[in-house]
């Protein structure tokens, strides 16, 4: 495991967005097709905001989520139409390599959604995992003290209990997200900083899930100054 800080918010969404560029011409250069998955919060969107063309084939990279609210198609509040506002409908990638989650209005029950979405997932390591990190700890929709995060066999699961709105959500499980060859968890702020410490230091998956999760070949923290402040200090 790696930490990088940055000194501001700013700074660090903008080394988000060329990194993920990066991972992408890299993948592809090796002939591969790019399996990345998205992650929400403001870190997230302000990096992919930033995104530009640069010398990748954005209509040759898949796109999964590690966490979706389960709501109507399009609603504000989905992950997968904030990132489409943001820089994929902005780059041209076409419907079909976008996976989102299934929506609360496509006629599944939450948990039938779970598990489709867990079929669509590819069988080879996603290339790519990023996760934001909550104050609680928490990543995708995986929360402290929940029974979710001690999931083994299911690799996406639903969530109807979630403690930030909406309650009904689908997320990835650890065996899911834990399949990457790249972890990168993207945090900003002072109130991240004592979830960002404990996942550093003795937090566990019942506590802090943050500290649950790493990559095959990386696992890398992208920080800014304040949510790096308590493991400065330790």
């Amino acid at each position: 495991m790696t930490t990088e800080v940055w000194p501001t918010a700013e700074e660090l969404a903008a080394v988000i967005a060329q990194r993920i560029t990066d991972k992408v011409a890299e993948v592809q250069r090796e002939g591969r097709t790019p399996t990345i998955v998205l992650t929400g919060g403001t870190i997230a969107i302000d990096a992919y905001e930033q995104i530009s063309g640069g010398d990748v084939d954005w209509t040759d990279v898949d796109f999964y989520w590690g966490d979706e609210r389960f709501v109507p198609a399009g609603d504000a509040d989905r992950n997968d139409r904030q990132a489409k506002d943001a820089f994929l409908d902005r780059l041209g990638v076409p419907a079909d390599r976008i996976h989102a989650m299934p929506a609360a209005d496509g006629g599944l029950a939450i948990g039938e959604a779970a598990d489709r979405y867990a079929a669509e997932l590819p069988g080879e390591p996603f290339d790519l995992v990023l996760l934001g990190v909550g104050p609680d700890g928490h990543i995708a929709s995986l929360f402290p003290g929940h029974p979710q995060v001690h999931e083994t066999k299911r690799l996406a699961v639903e969530v109807l209990d979630s403690p930030k709105p909406p309650p009904e959500r689908i997320s990835l499980t650890y065996p899911a997200l834990r399949n990457a060859q790249s972890v990168w968890l993207i945090v900003a702020g002072e109130g991240k900083a004592e979830a960002v410490a404990r996942a550093h230091a003795d937090g566990t998956i019942e506590d802090t899930p943050a500290s649950g999760v790493q990559g095959l070949a990386e696992t890398v923290w992208l920080v800014d100054v304040p949510a790096s402040a308590l493991i400065v200090r330790r």
